[in-house]
């Protein structure tokens, strides 16, 4: 093989590596693709942007519990943007609202079975 056509084979395995990278990033960004593999890529991800990880134990809402969910904890704090709501593995609630106020401070807001929030915690 000349080296020219090493070259052209090195740099066209680079360009493809760099593709599926970054498919896997904006996958993992979106909460795309389904499996244990695109979950930890979602933590690393979060970890990445500054928001707290994910535990093990706590489950990420969908659907309309979702929406509940983050309706309640808007309704209790205002200003403020959820970073994700997930089930709530302490006993403080059933649900939580991961949130960071407009000042950038850190809360979490607990949510129990019927939507109501039963406390607000200060921190991740």
């Amino acid at each position: 093989m000349t080296d020219r056509i090493k070259n052209i084979a090195l740099v066209g395995g680079a360009i493809t590596a760099l593709a599926l990278g970054g498919s896997a990033i904006a996958a993992a960004a979106s909460g795309g693709g389904n499996g244990s593999s695109s979950s930890n890529s979602a933590r690393a991800a979060q970890r990445y942007a500054g928001v707290p990880p994910q535990r093990a134990d706590e489950t990420l809402l969908t659907g309309d519990t979702a929406a509940q969910v983050r309706k309640a904890a808007l309704a209790k704090v205002s200003n403020a943007t959820i970073e994700r709501v997930e089930t709530d593995a302490d006993g403080n609630a059933a649900y939580e609202a991961h949130m960071v106020k407009s000042d950038g401070t850190r809360v979490t807001v607990y949510v129990n079975k019927s939507f109501e929030v039963v406390s607000v915690k200060s921190g991740p």
